[in-house]
């Protein structure tokens, strides 16, 4: 039949509202709108129960043609579509209109489809569709105020309202609202600003539910014990949120379930660089509070013989891989990265032999896991395997060869193992593979042609770390056009690579470290102008550098480590990173610095011999987040333009002969500075007092300079977060203040060859960092950006010598207060500091006994109070310190016999020389009681039995008659042995000379 000529008309007027610039609409003419385009009506009556006009060729699609979109107006003329029961108006451009109110009016309607349409504002109230049972929202610029309307929808079935704005209302009456839609099948509510927990219902009404999608908005609770009840679902996507607690073990009972998606449910902020390949190159975690999805996987979860997709990425999984996985012979997706697995790779799964010959699996994550063991065989038997990633694990062995006949196999992510053996040749397969990375491992042996023969759609190389050798000819061309080389730490010299120069899509570049000396060649330099990173680091490259670096917008360069001479050359275009540090460039820096690199975010030109001003102009290179100017041969004043650098996290001007007092500037905006070296230099003056306002700090390392003063009282106020505090070799005088104990995160205090004064305070005992045994090793790194940062470096004087510490600064625990004029006791207290590696206290004036309970501070490496005036005897417990490396007591007053035994028989005499009433092992000096070393027995013993003396008092009277020399000599002896004779003796002696003292 023809169409409803009411329905015709109605349908010509919606058109005139609408906007049409590529006439889809050009069909609808005539008088049978049955037959326009998009239009279906009923058969017997002629009535439209259709209007479908979604674009057919949306956003991202590869086939679309032109641009389809409808807009313009949509006029309430649709209301005469009295039978209408579908309308579909999805990804059209609408331009922010609001959804019309009058589509409440559409009471027959069933199918309402709206996503991604362009409209905007508030949801308008249609409970009174009480017959619609598809709806779809989808679209981020919507916004539902309340929920009244949703409880009319009482046929609803499938509701999508992705990236709607639901936030103005709270998540339990969301899901106390659901529950009263009995029908309900499919809900999707990804990306929603929904947050919160999830309320528990008293009953639960989803008997229905079969897909539920909550991903990626900020739900924080247990997963509901109610969801794992529902027995009819297929598909769980919670992905993305903040979910903590157990995983129930129920999901593993579901019968029909096909996805189940919890992944990246870490109660944290996660920062990451840029996405290559499908993955994260760098992920740092910064954790917030409280728990995290955790568990275990049962061996139940072979039973889910459904299940097509398992992401459980990110989250706190722990324990090993159950072998009852190879029962999901339907598996396309596994993926457990990010967690805490141990254990090994099932080397015989359940039911394999059913499944591997037929498995469709796509994608194994497994990375950044615990995994040890060998990589089993059966890998190379999923013919449909896409993704195969297993890097930053702890897998050993030899790669098997049978990943070469994993014809499908796009991404092989190996890195950051212990594996070893060499590459198999048989990689040089896989024709579909653009993602190649085994760095980072204890590979070695030749790299080949063949290891890349039919690699032609190769894109990532990632060789880095390992001990490989290229072993090509000097004509080979490589298949394949690679935009990340990575292969650092391989041997590719000493020639520099002339297989480079085919390459021109190039974009990432490393060869660092890989033994190529001479000179770069010309032509590498056109290659370089199109890379974003290049790092030619630690070879023994020599020559000059261009004068202008030809290179592409925001690249990274990374120079450091080789022989380069000549100045300093500088890019033609703005750049991230520049880094020259360690070469034998010179001159000065020159003074249009800041034109070329205003916007360089990493710049270090340490280890040079360049010499002059620091240019002022540095000061208008307002992006750095790191300048270090280390180690060379710079002069003058620091320049106070430098505190405009707001973004600074890391300044590093130490070991020059910069002079003048460190100006104030610095601590005025650099707000988010966190290390500051300034050692080594000739600066004078105070602290400046603008320094309080440096709240980020972490390191302050003014050692070695002119500087004078008091230590303000405010460093102990101001620096929460301070880890390092170097100030030694100044001339900084007063007391210690007591509030330095107030930084509690504290690790090394460096106050030595000063002139403080005064005792030292017994709150020195409350540094709180101090007080805990580090055993996390922590990498300090500052200012990070595409994997190059400032690596916190700290000299500390530890075992009598001065020590780099980098890799494991954060253990180092160290107090040293040497060589000033200190007096008093050891403060009991000190002996709380538990987590101490190094402990100094030499060249003072400081008095009393060593602290008894010394012996708690199991981790000292280092103890030095040598030079001082230290009386009483030497501990007992030093014996039980059996990190002591060394120990320095000497030239004190110390006495009685040294306690030798256990750890401290490694120490020579020389630790314990200077203190003239200290006896026994292993000094010279006996102590009474003693074992003589011929007898074996003491003298004492001796005395006892009256056998020595015995014989002296018979031949006592005898000595007189003898000659002067015997006269001399037998008296002295007497009174050496015989010790009530020596002490009456000396009693008197003693007594003469104090008389004549004070006379």
């Amino acid at each position: 039949m023809g169409c409803l000529e009411s329905d015709g008309r109605a349908l010509l007027d919606f058109k005139t509202g609408l906007e049409d610039p590529e006439n889809r609409l050009f069909s609808w003419k005539g008088t049978n709108c049955c037959q326009w385009k998009g239009i279906r009506c009923e058969n017997n009556t002629g009535a439209v129960i259709s209007v479908d006009l979604h674009n057919p060729h949306p956003y991202g699609s590869s086939s679309r043609y032109g641009f389809w979109n409808l807009s313009g107006e949509i006029r309430p003329s649709l209301m005469k579509l009295e039978s209408l029961t579908y309308l579909d108006l999805s990804f059209n451009t609408f331009r922010g209109i609001p959804v019309p109110e009058f589509f409440a009016s559409l009471k027959h309607l069933r199918y309402l489809n709206l996503s991604n349409a362009g409209f905007s504002g508030l949801v308008p109230p249609i409970g009174n569709l009480s017959s619609l049972q598809y709806l779809d929202f989808d679209s981020s610029s919507l916004v539902v105020k309340d929920l009244e309307w949703l409880k009319g929808l009482v046929s609803l079935k499938h509701l999508v309202m992705d990236s709607v704005d639901l936030s103005m209302v709270a998540i339990s009456d969301w899901f106390v609202t659901l529950n009263r839609l009995p029908y309900l099948t499919d809900l999707h509510l990804s990306s929603c600003w929904l947050y919160g927990p999830i309320p528990a219902l008293p009953y639960v009404n989803l008997t229905s539910l079969a897909v539920l999608d909550l991903s990626q908005n900020q739900l924080e609770s247990k997963i509901p014990d109610w969801l794992v009840n529902i027995t009819s679902l297929v598909a769980v996507n919670m992905g993305s949120n903040r979910f903590y607690g157990k995983i129930p073990l129920g999901f593993a009972a579901l019968p029909n379930l096909q996805l189940l998606d919890l992944g990246m449910n870490r109660n944290l902020t996660a920062s990451c660089s840029q996405l290559f390949g499908g993955r994260w190159e760098k992920i740092r975690v910064v954790e917030i509070s409280g728990d995290r999805l955790h568990g275990k996987l049962p061996a139940s979860i072979g039973n889910l013989t459904f299940l097509t997709v398992l992401d459980l990425s990110y989250n706190d999984i722990q324990g090993g891989i159950p072998s009852s996985i190879g029962k999901l012979c339907n598996l396309e997706v596994f993926s457990l990265a990010s967690n805490n697995l141990t254990g090994t790779l099932p080397q015989f799964p359940q039911g394999a032999e059913n499944c591997l010959s037929r498995s469709p699996l796509k994608i194994l994550a497994l990375s950044f896991n615990q995994l040890v063991g060998n990589l089993p065989e059966w890998l190379g038997q999923f013919e449909n395997l896409v993704e195969l990633s297993l890097s930053n694990n702890m897998l050993s062995g030899p790669i098997p060869t049978s990943l070469g006949s994993l014809q499908n196999l796009g991404f092989l992510g190996l890195g950051s193992n212990r594996l070893n053996g060499t590459l198999p040749s048989s990689i040089g397969q896989l024709s579909k593979l653009y993602h190649l990375d085994v760095s980072s491992n204890h590979l070695s042996g030749m790299v080949t042609e063949t290891h890349f023969l039919k690699l032609g759609w190769l894109g990532q190389l990632y060789l880095s770390s390992n001990s490989f050798l290229l072993n090509v000819s000097s004509n080979w061309v490589p298949p394949f056009q690679v935009w990340r080389l990575m292969m650092g730490s391989c041997h590719l010299g000493p020639p520099f690579p002339a297989r480079l120069k085919s390459q021109k899509d190039i974009e990432y570049l490393d060869f660092s470290n890989a033994s190529i000396s001479g000179s770069i060649p010309f032509w590498f330099w056109e290659i370089a102008s199109g890379v974003y990173v290049l790092n030619v680091s630690f070879n023994q490259l020599e020559g000059q550098l261009p004068r202008s670096l030809n290179t592409t917008l925001s690249a990274s360069l990374d120079f450091s480590n080789n022989l380069f001479q000549g100045p300093i050359p500088l890019p033609t275009v703005n750049i991230e990173i520049l880094d020259l540090s360690n070469n034998k460039l010179s001159g000065r820096i020159p003074e249009n610095i800041s034109g070329s690199l205003p916007c360089v975010l990493f710049l270090s030109l340490s280890g040079n011999r360049i010499e002059g001003e620091i240019p002022a102009s540095i000061g208008n290179m307002q992006c750095l987040k790191v300048i270090d100017l280390s180690s060379n041969n710079f002069e003058g004043s620091i320049p106070q333009s430098i505190g405009n650098c707001s973004y600074l996290e890391a300044i590093d001007l130490s070991n020059n002969n910069l002079s003048g007092k460190i100006p104030s500037s610095l601590g005025d905006r650099l707000s988010l500075l966190k290390t500051l070296h300034l050692s080594d230099n000739k600066l004078v003056g105070e602290i400046p007092s603008s320094f309080r306002n440096l709240s980020s700090l972490e390191t302050l390392d003014l050692g070695n300079n002119r500087l004078t003063g008091r230590l303000p009282r405010w460093i102990g106020e101001s620096f929460e977060n301070l880890r390092a505090l170097i100030l030694r070799s100044n001339a900084f005088c007063g007391e210690l203040p007591s509030v330095l104990s107030n930084l509690s995160s504290l690790q090394v205090l460096d106050l030595a060859e000063n002139q403080f004064n005064d005792s030292i305070p017994a709150s020195f005992g409350n540094f709180e960092a101090m007080t805990r045994v580090q055993l996390k090793n922590k990498y300090l790194l500052y200012g990070m950006y595409r994997n190059v940062y400032y690596k916190e470096n700290l000299v500390v004087n530890m075992k009598g010598q001065t020590l780099t510490y980098t890799r494991t600064l954060s253990l180092v625990i160290s107090l040293d207060l040497s060589c000033n004029n200190l007096s008093g006791d050891i403060p009991e207290e000190i002996t709380k500091l538990l987590g101490l590696v190094a402990l100094n206290l030499s060249r003072n004036h400081i008095s009393g006994h060593i602290p008894v309970n010394i012996s708690k501070l199991r981790q000292l490496s280092s103890l030095d109070l040598s030079r001082n005036r230290l009386s009483g005897p030497i501990p007992d417990g030093l014996s039980l310190l059996s990190f002591l490396g060394l120990l320095n007591l000497s030239n004190n007053d110390l006495s009685g016999a040294v306690p030798y035994s256990g750890h401290m028989t490694t120490f020579g005499a020389s630790s314990f020389s200077g203190n003239p009433g200290l006896c026994g092992a292993p000094l010279d000096v006996r102590c009474a009681g003693d074992n003589d070393p011929e007898t074996g027995r003491s003298f004492e013993e001796k005395n006892n039995s009256g056998e020595f003396y015995g014989l002296i008092d018979k031949y006592f009277y005898l000595s007189v008659g003898l000659g002067f020399a015997v006269g001399l000599l037998v008296p002295f002896l007497v009174m050496s042995v015989r010790k009530s004779w020596s002490n009456a003796y000396f009693g008197l002696v003693d007594k003469v000379v104090e008389t004549m003292s004070f006379s």
